[in-house]
């Protein structure tokens, strides 16, 4: 029997979908590219309400990505407190908050400068 082929898609794109697969609140996708001080292309932040659903969008995001995009993260933090794990692929970098930790750290309002898009379910 073949194996089924999957579309490979962008890694922005599978990040969401991984999110969104696991119920993420109020994903923001950030494009920092006109922004001279970034260190990245794109930060896409999102929050959950427990430190379980932290891991399981984590986890999936990780999935989705080398999935669908053949993308593996070249650095994971914040995993073994569950509060802010953040997944590093170079050009973007992911934040999964718990929701007090997005709202104390704020990262919207850090990187404000940058164009902000907001993905409905």
């Amino acid at each position: 029997m073949p194996k089924k082929k999957i579309a490979k898609i962008d890694l922005k794109d599978a990040i969401v979908n991984g999110m969104l697969e696991k119920k993420a609140n109020k994903i923001a996708v950030m494009d920092l590219r006109k922004l001279k001080t970034s260190m990245a292309d794109y930060f896409i932040v999102c929050h959950a309400v427990s430190d379980k659903q932290v891991n399981a969008i984590a986890d999936s995001v990780e999935e989705f990505s080398r999935v669908m995009a053949n993308e593996k993260p070249w650095h994971i933090e914040g995993s073994e407190m569950s509060e802010w794990i953040l997944l590093d692929y170079f050009d973007v970098v992911v934040h999964v908050f718990k929701e007090d930790k997005r709202e104390f750290y704020g990262i919207e309002e850090l990187w404000s400068d940058a164009e902000i898009t907001y993905v409905n379910d």
